[in-house]
């Protein structure tokens, strides 16, 4: 059991992965709660597709090389999450119908640009799916760097975000600058987008956000405890997943997406007939 653990740490790029993995897990979770708590699932899939045109246009310009790929989706995702506020407020329509217009608009762009990369199955495949494995030390580093200001950024504004998420009408009372908060909430969602990007890939991506902060909200109603379970959730998740992935030869990002939907399950059953047998009991 013990060699089974310690055999893949022996390998440096899966070193870096497991690092990259956790810092991801942590950072997703802690962002998450607020992202469950608002009902802001489909804005979380929509940016993670809309960064689609960056990668191209990245990929593009910098001939294959990866550096270029992150400043240019970092650069698309803030645009992206700014234009979807700024539409839904100046346009008159609801939030959902921004998001989608935006969304749709984006990711096919972003499949356009795409399509005119030959190669393109082969080399933009893990910014889809993820490949945390291929993780380099740059990467590593940028994730730290930019995984620690959301961090510190939350904890900043950790009560003016808890007001907004669940009593608007006390932050209006309070005189909140809520579309400010609401404008930094959403840009530090795009960064943590784009720093799991190799991680989980874009078709993954909202499960991060969403799978480890829904299943700390069913196992606690204090905002600050639902963050931290789902830290750890998150990464023991990744943990694991990874783990399986190098041992049954499957995509990472898929492995651990699937491990925090188990562990999803497993408590939504558990606190389902918890429920149960109280209410029997009485």
């Amino acid at each position: 059991m013990i060699d089974a653990l310690l055999q893949p740490l022996q390998y440096p790029f899966m070193q870096r992965g497991l690092a990259a993995a956790v810092l991801v897990g942590i950072v997703c979770a802690v962002l998450g709660a607020y992202v469950v708590l608002r009902g802001m699932a489909f804005f979380g899939d929509a940016l993670a597709h809309a960064i689609l045109p960056g990668i191209s246009i990245g990929y593009l310009v910098g001939g294959g090389a990866r550096e270029p790929l992150f400043w240019w989706a970092m650069g698309t995702a803030v645009v992206s999450a700014l234009g979807i506020g700024a539409v839904s407020r100046t346009a008159r329509i609801k939030e959902d119908t921004a998001i989608g217009i935006i969304f749709a608009g984006m990711f096919a762009l972003g499949i356009a640009l795409i399509s005119s990369v030959r190669s393109y199955t082969v080399d933009l495949a893990h910014f889809l799916f993820g490949d945390v494995l291929g993780v380099g030390a740059n990467d590593l580093l940028l994730t730290a760097i930019f995984g620690g200001l959301i961090l510190v950024v939350v904890f900043l504004f950790y009560k003016e975000f808890m007001i907004l998420a669940f009593d608007p009408v006390l932050a209006a009372t309070l005189r909140l600058p809520a579309r400010l908060l609401d404008n930094i909430l959403i840009v530090l969602i795009a960064v943590a987008i784009v720093v799991s990007l190799q991680t989980v890939g874009v078709a993954l991506m909202v499960a991060m956000l969403v799978t480890p902060a829904a299943t700390a909200f069913l196992l606690t109603r204090r905002l600050w405890k639902m963050m931290v379970l789902g830290a750890v959730i998150a990464s023991a998740s990744a943990v694991v997943g990874l783990y399986l992935s190098y041992y049954m030869n499957i995509a990472s990002g898929a492995a651990i997406v699937l491990t925090c939907t188990a562990v999803f399950i497993v408590v939504w059953a558990a606190t389902g007939i918890n429920r149960r047998l109280r209410r029997f009991a009485r």
